[in-house]
């Protein structure tokens, strides 16, 4: 549902959590993750997704080279991919041309920057590419006089991310001494960590042959029965186990194959096991600090990873862990959310690499979980009026509150987990089931349930309640509930709390920055926390417990133009000192686009209590958009309907098409706006999207009839300014020209996002967006293109497509091309660099060659889910909540040691703890300075469409999420609808270009061609 004039951020999926932006209503702030190390995470706990591998080992001195990186070949969803052809290229065509070997003079190089400062000493040589030297480089395919005669030249096949261009910034207003969540890690440069790679197996085959697939559970429990058979062999307090397949070691471990037996309460499926241990590599910590001096250039994953994992094993064992965080096994009373459910406050951790060295990076966390309890006492908190002895009035309500819930028994001693699959059909009392003699003596008999626990067990005392239907594989397990107790760390949906208890779970999730930075206190120095349990000391670790103070400096806003109320002269406008903001009072847009042609759909008519009053509404909107600058006729036409046709993609298509054409007869003309008011959110709000944008081809503005009618000013004025963008109007411009880019000719900037199915989806395909920037120098206006990727692969298939459909639009508009390009890529962790830099860049790169058009491109990775939180030593020198300042840079001490990134807090942080946004430059053609990126980034976080405040995620990015998340919808919408219902979408659109995927998968997202070059989607 569009938030037409909400304020503040909603978090979608993948961890996505409260943001900090309020105005007219934004996305949520990604939840954590930052560092990936290899192939385990470094951290989406404390670090990022999965990571890919390394960045590579090139090296890219003098000239730099970017020799071809072939990706390895995906396998198809449905189909193999078709080559595209790029538009208006005749198929017959000779392939693309490498985009490296064309002549220097063709290229359009954009200004140089000032020659930056001597590096400082240890840092790595700044090899960022020189436009001057470039292509020749790559015509030579030859390696530079001054490349090192290092054996880390044998990947020089692939690029690395450039190096950091200065000493960091030098422009601020102010500064502030900050904190951050950063703790020193001291290690032992001489010490190895020994890696063994671990295979367990029951002693006893499975009978049928087949591989027994054994859980993280279980191996735990192995592992640990194994150390306490053989302490002075296997000491537990000197490893690390990954729960799979690693152990790390700090001391020499015996290899060979090790029988294991399981005691029976640890819940096991075996009795024992065969535990098989080879030593896989020894990991010298001097490599690290080799690569921390510049002296090594492959970043040392496998050190890194093993070191995470250290950090991570006391809270392994004695936390709950989910996902990536931990969370103590017992809440605080203070929050109980009611029902069962209560908010467990933990954290998220991982390693970092600073020019400080290794840190370990802890922020906190907040999840409601089930309450471990039993089961009984649960459906007497969480249903409303049960009771025992009514059991059967609420069979239906239980049933919905256990099923796919986690048990242990308390009538045995096991730790095993037991999935609920539902009730049984009988009360306990009447139960029976075959009991068969394992020696096979005796037929099989009749036992009643009540007889079988009265004799091995106790009595039980419900005998008129059903038992828990607990059976797996087909085998029956009904165990009464009295006997069962919810397994701890099962989490609670947060959609499913009441409104009181959803307030209250916010409230903790976002507590003020003190209170924050006393939780990472707590927290790091606790015996359950990752510096506890004597495991790291064990490895030669040492933690500094206190935070890694760092300098930030605050950036000046920039000056913003808006149009006059007399309609003619530009207003000049200066924004709030502390939160960054301006407003709309006697102001007008900067261009308002004239809405002739526009109609209310209202589906509240049947609504008793939320009724929409189209006198109050309609008015108000008029007048308000007309003050705004933006001439407002009256609507053509006025439809009512009920909520009904929500449930129904057809019967909504027929309405939109009939409402399309009834407006078209009264208006002369196809409408521009369709106002769509709802009585209440519906999840057929994604229908009414995906049949308005990708059928019919109507930009369409939602909104809720309680809000329509309230109708007070800021409402209306968001409502505004979103309906202006959609169209093509222009809300607000910079006055300045945008650092380093002024005078050079136009500039485009391209945002990119791939939105992944949630977690439990095995088959949905993900969405991969691409929006860019079409007008200059404002570069505020927007085309999007979306398609469909293979499941859960970030890499965006046909990204250099994509930006040559974008790259062509612009020119149509522009009647030329840009001559520089900034492109923004959101979502990846730091173990995807290497596919992003060396794969989508040189897709990219490809396919403008292919038109013989060669821009200077700088790429840019915008990072949210990351850990690093700041605070004010002073809170003096920030806001009143606590927060530090919008436009707050660090990029010192806490940042790469030699790679070109940084933290900027664009936004005003009015509630919680403000989150930087992390960025890092992977490719740079025109040799940006840390100032001038820095101020390019702030000054465009002020020119988001919908608010009069600055976004925490610079607009491409942000745009390029709304997009993505809008193209989930499309899918969504489209999941068990006919391939013909669904042809449909394409029949008015323009021809599109074929993918890897099916002709039903690409048509479910392709735009109508009325709507793709404008913003639809804010």
């Amino acid at each position: 549902m569009e938030r037409g004039g909400g304020g503040g951020f909603r978090g979608r999926g993948r961890g996505r959590g409260r943001g900090n932006d309020g105005g007219g209503g934004g996305r949520g702030d990604p939840g954590g993750y930052g560092r990936g190390t290899g192939g385990r995470s470094g951290g989406r706990g404390g670090g990022g997704e999965r990571g890919r591998g390394g960045h590579g080992g090139g090296v890219n001195v003098g000239g730099p080279q970017f020799h071809h990186h072939h990706p390895q070949p995906q396998p198809p969803l449905q189909q193999q991919p078709q080559q595209q052809q790029p538009p208006n290229q005749n198929p017959s065509q000779q392939p693309r041309p490498n985009p490296w070997n064309t002549p220097a003079s063709t290229r359009a190089w954009g200004p140089r920057a000032p020659a930056p400062p001597a590096s400082p000493v240890g840092s790595a040589p700044n090899i960022s590419p020189d436009p001057g030297t470039l292509v020749p480089a790559m015509q030579s395919m030859a390696i530079s006089s001054q490349t090192p005669s290092s054996s880390s030249l044998e990947k020089a096949s692939n690029h690395v991310p450039v190096k950091r261009p200065d000493r960091g910034g030098m422009i601020a207003i102010r500064t502030a001494k900050l904190r951050a969540n950063h703790f020193n890690l001291k290690f032992n440069p001489e010490s190895i960590i020994m890696h063994y790679d671990v295979d367990v197996k029951p002693e006893h085959p499975a009978k049928n042959g087949r591989p027994v697939k054994i859980s993280k559970s279980e191996l735990a429990a192995i592992r640990k029965q194994l150390s306490t058979d053989d302490p002075s062999n296997f000491p537990l307090l000197s490893t690390a186990y990954d729960g799979e397949k690693n152990i790390f070691s700090a001391v020499p471990l015996p290899t060979g194959s090790f029988k294991v037996e399981v005691p029976e309460e640890e819940g096991t499926r075996f009795s024992s096991y065969i535990f098989t241990i080879k030593l896989a590599k020894e990991l010298q910590l001097c490599k690290l600090k080799e690569y921390l001096s510049g002296q090594l250039l492959d970043i040392p994953r496998n050190i890194l990873q093993s070191m995470d994992l250290v950090m991570k094993e006391n809270p392994t064992r004695r936390m709950i862990a989910f996902g990536r965080n931990f969370y103590p096994t017992e809440s605080h009373p203070n929050d109980d959310l009611g029902f069962g459910v209560a908010a467990f406050r933990g954290f998220q951790h991982g390693l970092k690499l600073t020019s400080q060295g290794p840190t370990l990076c802890l922020d906190y966390s907040v999840l409601a979980f089930h309450k471990r309890m039993s089961v009984i006492e649960f459906l007497q908190q969480q249903i409303r009026g049960f009771t025992l002895n009514n059991f059967q009035s609420y069979r239906r309500d239980v049933e919905d509150v256990l099923k796919g819930l986690q048990v242990n028994v308390t009538h045995r001693r096991t730790k095993q987990k037991y999935l609920i699959k539902g009730l049984t059909d009988r009360n306990a009392g009447d139960i029976t089931f075959d009991a068969v003699d394992i020696d096979g003596q005796s037929p099989p008999t009749k036992v009643r349930l009540l007889d079988y626990f009265r004799d091995k067990y106790e009595e039980i005392r419900y005998k008129n309640i059903p038992c828990l239907d607990l059976g797996k594989n087909g085998r029956r397990n009904d165990t009464p509930m009295e006997f069962c107790v919810l397994v701890e760390g099962q989490r609670y949906p947060k959609e499913y709390l009441g409104k009181q208890a959803a307030i209250m779970l916010k409230n903790i999730s976002l507590p003020s920055p003190r209170d924050r930075q006393n939780s990472i206190y707590n927290m790091v120095r606790s015996n359950d926390g990752p510096c506890g349990g004597g495991i790291i000391q064990n490895f030669g670790f040492e933690v500094n417990q206190n935070m890694t103070p760092v300098t930030g400096r605050v950036i000046g806003p920039p000056e913003l133009k808006l149009g006059a109320s007399d309609g003619k002269v530009v207003n000049k406008v200066t924004v709030d000192r502390e939160k960054c903001q301006w407003n709309l009072v006697g102001k007008r847009v900067v261009e308002g686009k004239p809405i002739m042609r526009w109609a209310v759909l209202d589906f509240s008519s049947n609504d008793r209590y939320n009724t929409l009053d189209p006198n109050q509404f309609i008015p108000k909107l008029i007048a308000r958009c007309n003050k705004l600058g933006i001439r407002m006729e009256e609507p053509v036409l006025y439809e009512t309907t009920s909520m009904r046709p929500f449930s129904s993609v057809q019967m909504l298509r027929q309405l939109l098409e009939n409402v399309n054409e009834k407006a078209k007869k009264e208006g002369k003309g196809y409408l521009q706006l369709l106002v769509c008011v709802m009585a209440n959110r519906d999840p057929g709000y994604k229908y009414l999207k995906w049949i308005a944008e990708t059928q019919i081809g109507i930009v369409t503005q939602c909104c809720l009839s309680n809000m329509a009618n309230k109708a007070n000013d800021q409402y209306l004025a968001n409502l505004a300014l979103k309906i202006n963008a959609k169209l093509g109007g222009s809300n607000v411009e910079l006055i300045d020209r945008l650092p380093l880019l002024g005078g050079a000719g136009h500039v485009m900037f391209v945002g990119a996002d791939v939105n992944h199915p949630a977690a439990r989806n095995t088959t949905s395909p993900s969405i991969a967006a691409v929006v860019a920037t079409v007008n200059w120098p404002a570069a505020n206006r927007y085309a999007a293109r979306v398609r469909p990727q293979y499941h859960r692969k970030e890499k965006i298939i046909n990204f250099g497509d994509m930006c040559l459909e974008l790259v062509q639009t612009y020119e149509r508009l522009n009647k030329v091309k840009p001559n520089q390009i900034v492109v923004f890529r959101d979502g990846v962790s730091e173990g995807q660099f290497d596919m992003v830099l060396n794969e989508e860049l040189l897709d990219m790169k490809m396919a403008l060659a292919s038109i013989k058009y060669y821009p200077t491109i700088t790429l840019i990775v915008a990072q949210k889910r990351h850990h690093t939180r700041l605070f004010l030593e002073n809170p003096r020198d920030g806001g009143s909540t606590g927060n530090i300042s919008p436009g707050t840079v660090v990029d010192t001490t806490i940042v790469h040691p030699f790679e070109f990134d940084f933290y900027l807090c664009s936004h005003y942080g009015a509630l919680g703890t403000s989150k930087p946004t992390h960025y890092h430059v992977l490719w740079d053609e025109h040799r940006f300075t840390s100032d001038q990126l820095q101020k390019l980034i702030y000054d465009l976080c002020f020119t988001f469409a919908r608010c009069t405040k600055p976004v925490s995620l610079v607009p491409p990015v942000y745009y390029a999420d709304l997009v993505a998340y809008r193209g989930r919808l499309y899918f969504e919408s489209t999941e068990g609808q006919s391939p013909a219902s669904v042809s449909s979408a394409s029949s008015s659109s323009s021809t599109h270009s074929p993918l890897s995927v099916s002709s039903l998968d690409e048509r479910f997202c392709k735009l109508h061609a009325e709507l793709e070059n404008i913003m639809f989607f804010v």
